[in-house]
């Protein structure tokens, strides 16, 4: 059991080490399910079922870190947008 949490953070901080040339999407979306599957992982083991709480975990987190992305992506739109009318509304 320990074993396998160990393997898995382990996994996991080598995936996370390879997103520097990653978009801010795919940063965001496989951050998500990192830390969805880490959850996943110690979920599953205190209901008996690892591998069942990391799928769970990870499709979750994938979701959840897209849903993010997109959340983040329309305010800076919505930000860049206000600054914009700002600058050519009349003095």
């Amino acid at each position: 059991m320990k074993k396998i949490i160990l393997i898995m953070s382990l996994i996991i901080g080598i995936g996370l080490a390879g997103c520097s040339g990653m978009s801010d999407t795919q940063q965001r979306t496989l951050s998500g399910g990192a830390i969805g599957a880490s959850a996943g992982v110690i979920a599953g083991a205190i209901a008996g079922n690892t591998g069942m709480g990391l799928a769970i975990g990870a499709a979750a987190g994938v979701a959840g870190g897209y849903i993010y992305d997109q959340h983040e992506k329309s305010k800076d739109a919505a930000y860049k947008d206000g600054y914009n009318a700002g600058k050519q509304a009349p003095k």
